[in-house]
């Protein structure tokens, strides 16, 4: 915790700089902002000052590493600061190179899209103050597969609800172009807070891959899950029984009341339809769900028989979430809660287009996931109450 005490003249010297050049040389500030404030997390960390004899102290300052950071206000020369027996590394630099992860995804993908070196090196020049060779870009897709891979095997541990949701991307496979399914977990931990379990490219919604899928959740530690919450998918259906047979499943009310519309005889009618669709499953209990349910299935039973039976036969799979704590409903009815990274995803892809491969698909999708869940994990706001 850094405080008023630990202020220093180099932090003062580049508060000055600030002061007087602006944004004009705001590299040079940076570079003494970020070494004053790695100095001072060490005296922190190790509980004393350089040299200073203190009962407290918890090690020995050992000198610094240089480092350069490349980010968008240029590259920075850093003097990292080092200990002899204590285990250290800056907190502060660790936010810094997180911050650059989506200049490091754009850079990689852009040479997997085809982007010209010299083009890459001229956006670069624009955006950071500096270039990156092809090498560099390479190591820093390495990086950031390795950073994927840990993302994707870090334990669960338990999550009473989890939503399951997926959509295509287009993708090189064989010779061909394909829309590949991009498989997604999302759940919610006994604390209440959401945070993104897994993100996957498979070649399609069949149920081998959401098996495969869902089994890995499991090898990962995955317990104490109560609820499931998804749209309709046989693939996805028959994974569920096969790997969490006894875990209820809540049929999404979103796509089910959007599918209603499909039933409508004609277009005048579907605002009708919507709101017969919203009286139903915003009753206050399953038993008037029912009632609801039934008075709808006569009231179309002549002049829409085919939205009847659409009625009868599936709308009850939406019902489950009544089980489950009133102030919970709103939340696990649907999987909108997996909207935000959809739209993140989107946002990103609609610029490539066309993957080369699964893998580079994977790498971006798993890669935007990572920075989604670093921001969610800084909410202080619970998206559900347990207690």
């Amino acid at each position: 915790m850094i405080s008023n005490n630990n202020i220093t003249p180099h932090v003062i010297e580049a508060l000055n700089d600030l002061t007087r050049l602006g944004l004009a040389d705001l590299r040079e500030t940076m570079e003494k902002l970020f070494n004053a404030l790695m100095v001072i997390e060490r005296e922190c960390v190790l509980q004393a000052k350089p040299y200073e004899r203190s009962e407290f102290r918890q090690g020995h300052a050992n000198g610094f590493k240089d480092k350069t950071l490349h980010t968008r206000c240029g590259d920075l020369h850093l003097k990292v600061p080092q200990t002899r027996d204590s285990s250290f590394y800056p907190s502060c630099l660790e936010k810094g190179e997180r911050t650059e992860r989506a200049l490091k995804i754009t850079l990689a993908e852009m040479y997997v899209q085809g982007v010209s070196t010299a083009r890459v090196k001229k956006v670069t020049e624009e955006l950071c103050g500096t270039e990156f060779s092809s090498m560099q870009v390479s190591r820093m897709a390495a990086i950031l597969d390795e950073e994927v891979a840990q993302f994707k095997q870090r334990s669960i541990g338990e999550m009473p609800y989890v939503y399951l949701d997926a959509h295509y991307e287009k993708v090189r496979h064989g010779g061909h172009v394909i829309s590949a399914a991009v498989l997604k977990a999302v759940g919610v931990s006994r604390d209440g807070y959401k945070q993104i379990l897994d993100i996957s490219v498979s070649l399609s919604e069949a149920e081998v891959h959401w098996r495969g899928f869902l089994e890995n959740l499991q090898r990962r530690g995955l317990n104490g899950l109560t609820l499931i919450i998804s749209d309709d998918h046989a693939g996805l259906k028959a994974a569920l029984r096969s790997v969490f047979p006894t875990v209820p499943w809540q049929r999404c009310l979103f796509h089910l009341a959007q599918n209603a519309q499909h039933y409508a005889p004609s277009q005048g009618m579907k605002p009708e339809i919507a709101q017969s669709i919203r009286d139903i499953y915003t009753a206050t209990s399953r038993s008037e769900a029912e009632m609801n349910l039934q008075r709808a299935v006569q009231q179309y039973k002549e002049k829409a028989p085919r939205l009847a039976k659409w009625i009868q036969d599936d709308l009850n799979e939406g019902f489950t979430f009544y089980a489950f704590p009133r102030n919970h409903w709103k939340t696990i009815r649907t999987v909108n809660i997996v909207e935000r990274l959809n739209q993140e995803i989107k946002r990103r892809t609609k610029v490539a287009r066309l993957f080369p491969h699964e893998a580079s698909c994977e790498r971006l999708v798993a890669a935007i996931a990572m920075g989604l869940n670093e921001d969610w994990a800084t909410e202080s706001k619970r998206h559900i109450r347990f207690y």
